[in-house]
């Protein structure tokens, strides 16, 4: 089968022909149509999981994927040959991912069914971005009327975000160039701060200066994040997915929140696939390339909404 590679931490990224797997017990083969992409997968092609997950080698990428249950192995109650299924395609030994024709996964790992409603191309899209995002929200505890700022709201984590924390009920400033403000404030965003004309905290003060709430930061390092904290009011919340927080100045400050990392699997999953199955959250895909194109994506991953390898 194709796949997408490689050979070993920090290698080139390239297609490959792989045995097609089978499963044992308790796992399902799922056929892929269709696989999301996310900054993380070209991080682990760098090493970034090396010393803490084992890895089989030539390492298959990949963790967002979806299809059809192509066979099951014994003792699996859960999924039935056909089913169509979205899942996280990263348990150990890391390396048999969802940039491949077919993949393996056990039935209690984060995979589950998909509506009718919604194709694999957009399910593919949605396990780590949106399931990230309705995290935050979630960990955020958001109420109506707050003034929420997203940093990074373009990319793919950022554009459920936007969506997530208007449904809330929170007004959202979002960071975005002005080519893609529209887009912005069609996914939800009351205001929309170009980054590019003026620094962030300056333009959200002119139009904000009793500040805001929660602050959802999902690009900035330590030192751009730094500054941008001083816009939360007391008792707000501030959240970095890059590991940019200081949690003690933040704690000293009052506020809560710090570094986050989701920990969403199939329920959390699930529920988010019924709010895009009644039309209250839209998948919003910038590109769909074939499966061989992934080597020339991985580092573009996450600039505006979604890309989706097409399998």
């Amino acid at each position: 089968m194709r796949a997408i590679v490689v050979r070993k931490f920090g290698d080139p990224v390239e297609l490959a022909e792989m045995p097609v797997p089978e499963p044992g017990a308790q796992a399902v083969k799922v056929q892929l149509d269709a696989a999301g992409v996310n900054p993380f997968d070209l991080k682990m092609a760098k090493g970034i999981l090396e010393g803490k997950l084992p890895h089989d080698f030539p390492a298959i990428l990949g963790v967002d994927g979806a299809g059809s249950v192509a066979a099951v192995g014994p003792e699996v109650t859960k999924f039935a040959v056909g089913d169509r299924v979205v899942g996280k395609f990263l348990v150990p030994p890391a390396g048999h991912g969802s940039f491949a024709e077919y993949s393996v996964l056990p039935q209690d790992a984060t995979l589950v069914a998909i509506p009718e409603s919604i194709t694999n191309l957009a399910a593919a899209a949605l396990p780590t971005a949106g399931v990230t995002a309705q995290d935050l929200v979630d960990a955020a505890q958001i109420r109506p009327g707050q003034t929420v700022l997203i940093v990074g709201a373009t990319g793919g984590v950022g554009s459920f975000l936007v969506q997530l924390a208007n449904i809330a009920g929170a007004h959202v400033i979002a960071t975005a160039r002005g080519d893609t403000a529209d887009r912005m404030t069609r996914l939800g965003a009351a205001e929309t701060v170009d980054y590019s004309q003026a620094p962030v905290a300056d333009s959200v003060r002119f139009t904000n200066p009793g500040g805001v709430d929660v602050l959802f930061d999902l690009v900035s390092p330590p030192e751009a994040l730094a500054p941008l904290t001083e816009l939360v009011r007391e008792g707000g919340a501030v959240y970095s997915i890059v590991f940019s927080a200081d949690e003690a100045a933040l704690r000293e400050r009052g506020l809560r929140g710090g570094n986050f990392e989701s920990k969403g699997r199939a329920p959390e999953l699930a529920r988010l696939l019924t709010r895009v199955a009644a039309g209250d959250v839209v998948v919003p895909i910038d590109a769909t390339v074939p499966l061989e194109e992934a080597p020339a994506v991985l580092g573009a991953a996450g600039a505006r909404g979604k890309t989706v390898l097409a399998i």
